[in-house]
């Protein structure tokens, strides 16, 4: 968890005035320290700025409204490439016409997206950075509805949650993470709370619209008592772990694990195998990797090789029966390192520790390892696409289009919409296929963006076609077409800690 000092230097996300469809520099949570705008982010806003204005103008509406529309999320995409060069399938006639992108929005609203991987804040949290940039949303006005009005994250956090995953974008499933602590005060939600969150979703729908974490902390006094317990109650529909121990406050961690440590938690391992033949989901063993920047590193060394993924391959080569799937893709340069990784990539071929996770099934013959997007998507998309496009190619080529997973780490970076539309509309350029051997990820509704928007997590989640089909006409279908009529779309706020 980031310090006061290195807090007090952060402004609340919510804060920012200019509501950009596409956030032009990095949101964090309390996790972990957000990077500087970059100057290609800055060339960004300018240039997102300018033709918003002018645009906005020609179709007779304000600049954020314009934004909110899809419209402006093409206009985004088409300063993308102007900016980083042509990597997104874009054409000026979309952002010019409001009807084009409309309708290409209209042909691509039904996509089944199950979101695998999405937070919110309990309402009795510590951290209160979040309910205290709420409260500064209301005193500055910027929205009416917050005016006076006391933040809590019960009343605003899940609410807000909801609208922001299941009205404002095209998202049909979600699940519920969280992240644990040696503080008991300090996990994001306990893993009760993940279950009513999930319980109240799913009976307000009538259909399965939520799945949720149990979270597991190997070493804590009485771990697996307490993963038996949460499993026999709670009923959770997988369990993941972070390897660092306690990520949020890593100060504190006095508990951190390797997969295949066969002592510690091979044990759980077989649990889970025998819950799993009642309740198949629970083979999926979700795993906390990487986000491990040169600057956690120095201040916490001693937890560096818990956060790589040597560890990922003999506990797969010994449960074949188990899913491994990492979160973040073991990504490590997050917090403004990205040009890191980008430069590890273009001289090597190679990116920490990416690269590591996506020769595992080769190296050990495995078909159980998957790799989950999260922030590896989130913030190489804003930073450097040319590295996300590289990243998704690498996981790809080594774990299989059929092994990678849909994850946004929403809220923290506001609706996950920009993000759906980045995966929709992005191409690994033709130089780096022809260099690397990557395959192309196609058209919006293709193959392989089908697979990862939700074909693959609906397998390893036993989601069956019935369900499927129950979600187009139940009460979250019905609130979103009459939202999207009505509503006041989405706000393109993001939510947590920037630069200022």
């Amino acid at each position: 968890m980031m310090t006061p000092d290195e807090i007090a230097g952060l402004i609340p996300a919510e804060k920012a005035r200019f509501r950009s469809p596409i956030p032009t520099q990095a949101i964090s949570s309390d996790e972990f320290l957000p990077g500087v705008q970059t100057p290609k982010q800055k060339e960004f806003e300018t240039r997102i700025k300018d033709i918003g204005t002018a645009l906005a103008k020609h179709q007779g509406i304000p600049r954020r409204r314009f934004f909110q529309s899809a419209a402006g999320m093409a206009a985004a995409f088409l300063v993308m490439n102007d900016t980083f060069g042509p990597l997104y399938s874009v054409s000026h006639a979309e952002a010019a016409t409001p009807e084009l992108a409309n309708e290409r929005s209209a042909l691509l609203k039904d996509q089944f997206i199950m979101d695998m991987h999405t937070h919110f804040l309990r309402d009795d949290t510590r951290l209160e950075g979040f309910v205290r940039s709420r409260e500064a949303v209301g005193k500055a006005s910027w929205n009416p509805a917050l005016v006076g009005k006391p933040q809590t994250l019960d009343d605003l956090k899940f609410a807000n949650y909801f609208k922001e995953i299941y009205l404002d974008s095209d998202t049909k499933v979600a699940l519920i993470s969280g992240s644990g602590s040696e503080d008991p005060r300090d996990w994001f939600l306990t893993n009760a709370m993940k279950a009513q969150a999930r319980e109240s979703v799913n009976q307000g729908s009538g259909t399965k619209r939520m799945f949720s974490h149990a979270i597991f902390m190997p070493g804590m006094p009485g771990w697996l008592e307490k993963a038996e317990a949460d499993h026999e109650n709670l009923k959770p529909d997988s369990f993941k772990g972070y390897t660092i121990g306690d990520n949020t406050n890593k100060q504190l961690s006095k508990h951190p694990w390797r997969l295949d440590d066969e002592k510690l938690l091979y044990p759980f391992y077989e649990k889970l195998a025998k819950w799993s033949k009642a309740k198949p989901s629970l083979a999926n063993v979700c795993v906390h990797k990487g986000l491990y920047p040169p600057s956690i590193t120095q201040q916490y060394p001693h937890l560096l090789a818990y956060a790589k993924v040597d560890d990922v391959a003999k506990a797969a080569k010994d449960w074949p029966q188990l899913n491994f799937v990492i979160y973040h893709s073991a990504f490590r340069y997050t917090g403004g390192t990205w040009d890191i990784g980008w430069e590890q990539f273009r001289q090597s071929g190679r990116i920490d520790w990416v690269t590591d996770l996506a020769q595992i099934p080769q190296k050990m013959g495995v078909t159980n390892v998957y790799g989950d997007l999260g922030q590896i998507f989130a913030q190489s998309t804003i930073a450097e696409p040319r590295l996300c496009a590289a990243m998704l190619g690498q996981l790809i080529q080594g774990l299989g289009a059929d092994h990678v997973v849909w994850g946004t780490d929403a809220i923290w970076t506001g609706s996950p919409q920009w993000q759906i539309e980045a995966l929709r509309r992005l191409e690994i350029p033709e130089d780096m296929q022809k260099k690397y051997g990557f395959n192309p990820l196609g058209s919006a509704d293709g193959a392989v963006k089908r697979a990862i928007f939700g074909e693959n997590s609906a397998r390893l989640y036993n989601f069956t076609a019935a369900q499927r089909a129950a979600l187009m006409t139940d009460k979250v279908a019905i609130a979103k077409v009459n939202y999207d009529q009505y509503g006041d779309g989405r706000t393109n706020l993001r939510y947590g800690y920037m630069q200022a």
